[in-house]
């Protein structure tokens, strides 16, 4: 039913998402350096941002392979 290029494309997917979510992370951190503080918020509330839909996506993605793989144990 799935194959394997389904479980290598979500991986990579969920890889992605790791991926942005230390971007994120990195983002929040250096705006702490910031001295102007319109450039704070802007770079706060960005950063905020990608690190929540990135968390979602990598939950997202997980819960999906966790209801394949409970359907294919169940199938054999």
């Amino acid at each position: 039913m799935y194959s394997v290029f389904w479980w290598l494309r979500q991986v990579i997917l969920i890889l992605a998402g790791c991926f942005f979510l230390a971007f994120g992370i990195l983002i929040l951190i250096a705006c702490y350096k910031l001295k102007d503080p319109y450039s704070f918020i802007m770079a706060f509330f960005a950063s905020n941002l990608i690190i929540l839909i990135s968390a979602t996506l990598i939950l997202g993605f997980i819960i999906r392979m966790i209801r394949v793989y409970r359907v294919l144990k169940d199938e054999t």
